[in-house]
């Protein structure tokens, strides 16, 4: 808008509606501006003043209105031409000048403050003026030092972050947040959560529902996810553990804070936590091997303390135990001496049929002679669910909730006497490797057990 139209009057309410003049307006949106503005005539004489500016160096608008420049009131005397000079000098330049100045408040105190100037021209395009916004240089640098802060999380950043509205929708995502959640940064933008996280989506939205109406937690969260994968062209998926925080985004242009959203950053901790799991499963195993080794060594009937490796072994590791020896010569004919309750509540291992065990019939292909066969472990699981399941475990002589099983061979100075097998429920994880290995630890002492046991016995 040019100078000269600055007093005209407005028509928009009609002509026999009342309305407010264009001054009336104009003095309204100067108050309401976030920013000290002010403005010069071409003679360098103040017409303009809102409050922003009264209130970063207390002079009102009608102390300032009709002052020629800054000279005595507002800037040294020393400062005050070269400040003027800068300042009308924006008249007949093209475009924004930003310049630094300090200048005078009304209690006497000097602010430094950042301005952008720029030059009004008049009906027939001559130079009329010139209007200055201004600010303080330290609130000026907060502002950029956020807003530059604000494009490096969402660029650079080593870690996720993620702005979500009120509906928990992705509004904003960085490049590491898009790369751990395995889609492209647009394709994220305002789809539901539960598209992309297949387990522990629940936990993640009521950690957001928690933020929006209670704020930030006091602490980091670690959740763990399971992500969909499509690699290859092949779905899959994929397990994660990521260090959380939260933030309450709240807009700073409202009376009242008004909840925009959720900054979620995270970062990606699964290789820490799968360390530190097994470094503590380690630690637990080594512990159960120790405290067996002396309970064992407590017991006079060797195949007591078969079994009682075998209680050890159970603890947070398998449902079930059985040990099946071997008969004779015949390395595939099996009898049974010790097994855990097959129903009802767990207990431990116990003698069949008073030591004397009972001979098991199993079908070529068992585990148990895979075992044998290949004289190493064997891990087998059940591929259906319900009764498939279930005549799975029967077909195999285990009991009926067996979903999992690990069978390892049972050797002594070169002799193969049998074989340990150690089975899971439906809530627990197949058996693997490392489960493997911690069998066949305690299978050798079992086996050393049940080896002295057979020399002893008459």
């Amino acid at each position: 808008m040019s100078a000269s139209r600055i007093g005209e009057t407005t028509d928009a309410f009609g002509p026999d509606e009342p309305g407010p003049g264009s001054d009336d307006l104009l003095a309204a949106l100067l108050d309401g501006m976030d920013a000290a503005l002010c403005a010069f005539d071409a003679d360098g004489v103040i017409t303009h003043w809102n409050r922003e500016a009264e209130r970063i160096l207390g002079w009102t608008a009608d102390e300032a209105v009709g002052r020629a420049g800054f000279a005595g009131w507002a800037a040294r005397a020393a400062d005050a031409d070269e400040v003027q000079g800068r300042l009308m000098s924006a008249m007949h330049a093209l475009g924004r000048q930003v310049h630094e100045f300090a200048l005078l408040r009304k209690d006497g105190g000097r602010v430094l403050v950042r301005t952008q100037s720029a030059g009004v021209r008049g009906a027939e395009g001559r130079p009329a003026g010139v209007y200055c916004a201004f600010s303080e240089v330290h609130a000026q640098i907060d502002l950029e030092r956020a807003i530059a802060l604000s494009e490096a999380l969402f660029e650079d950043a080593s870690w996720g972050v993620v702005l979500v509205d009120v509906d928990l929708r992705p509004t904003v995502v960085n490049a590491h947040a898009a790369r751990a959640l395995g889609a492209g940064r647009t394709s994220l933008l305002g789809r539901p959560l539960g598209e992309l996280v297949v387990q522990g989506v629940e936990e993640l939205e009521g950690a957001l529902q928690h933020v929006l109406a209670e704020g930030a937690p006091p602490a980091p969260a670690e959740l763990w996810v399971t992500l969909r994968t499509a690699e290859g062209g092949r779905k899959g998926e994929r397990r994660r553990c990521w260090r959380s925080g939260f933030l309450r985004l709240a807009s700073p242009l409202a009376e009242e804070p008004v909840p925009l959203g959720v900054g979620w950053l995270f970062q990606d901790i699964t290789e820490v936590k799968l360390a530190q799991q097994e470094a503590a499963q380690l630690r637990f195993r080594g512990n159960q091997l120790h405290r067996a080794g002396r309970a064992a060594a407590e017991c006079e009937d060797p195949m007591e303390a078969a079994r009682s490796y075998l209680d050890f072994a159970l603890a947070g590791f398998a449902d079930h135990a059985l040990i099946d020896l071997t008969v004779g010569e015949h390395p595939t004919r099996l009898v049974r001496v010790a097994a855990t309750p097959s129903g009802g509540a767990p207990g431990p291992c116990l003698p069949v049929n008073d030591t004397a065990g009972l001979p098991v019939r199993y079908t070529q292909g068992h585990p148990a002679l895979q075992c044998l066969d290949r004289n190493g472990s064997v891990r087998a699981s059940a591929g259906g669910e319900g009764p498939a399941q279930e005549d799975w475990a029967t077909q195999r002589q285990w009991p009926q909730d067996t979903v999992h099983a690990l069978c390892t061979v049972l050797r002594s100075r070169g002799r193969t006497l049998g074989v340990a097998t150690f089975l899971r429920g439906p809530t627990r994880a197949a058996f693997e490797r490392a489960d493997a290995a911690y069998a066949e630890s305690m299978a050798v002492r079992v086996a050393a057990a049940i080896d002295l046991a057979q020399c002893v016995s008459p």
